[in-house]
C-alpha cells in the first residue's frame, strides 16, 4: 500500500545538494572535511553506488557527505575538473584531498575512513 511517504532512506538522508557555486566554495573552504559525490541522473553506476554514499553519511557524521548534479552545477563540476561519473571528491581547508573514480565500494569506503580521520 503506498501511503505517499518517502521511503526511509530518503527521509533520513545526510546527504545534501549543493544548490550554488557560492555553497560550494563556502564548503570546500571550511575546517571541517567534506566528501562530494559528482553524478548524473542518467548514470547507472552513480545510482548504483548511491545508497552505499548515504550508509557510509549516517556511518560516519563528523565528515560532511553532500552530492552535486554535474548537469545542474555545471561551474561547480568545471571548477573541480570533472571528466566521469561518479566522482567522489573530498575537500578540507580549501584543499583537494582525495578522489575516488568510478563506482568502486571499496576504494570509496576507505577514503570516507581516511576522511573521517582528518576530523579528529
Amino acid at each position: 500500500m503506498n501511503t505517499g511517504m518517502l521511503p526511509v532512506r530518503d527521509q533520513f538522508s545526510m546527504v545534501e545538494a549543493i544548490k550554488s557555486f557560492k555553497e560550494f566554495q563556502e564548503l570546500i573552504n571550511g575546517e571541517e572535511p567534506v566528501i562530494i559525490d559528482f553524478y548524473t541522473d542518467w548514470c547507472g553506476p552513480c545510482r548504483m553506488v548511491s545508497p552505499l554514499f548515504e550508509r557510509l553519511s549516517r556511518q560516519f557524521t563528523a565528515v560532511k557527505f553532500r552530492k552535486v548534479n554535474a548537469e545542474e552545477q555545471e561551474q561547480v563540476s568545471q571548477e573541480v575538473g570533472i571528466r566521469a561519473f561518479p566522482t567522489f571528491v573530498v575537500f578540507q581547508n580549501g584543499n583537494k584531498v582525495n578522489e575516488v573514480v568510478g563506482a568502486d565500494p571499496h576504494r570509496l569506503e576507505a577514503v570516507v575512513q581516511n576522511t573521517s580521520s582528518l576530523a579528529a
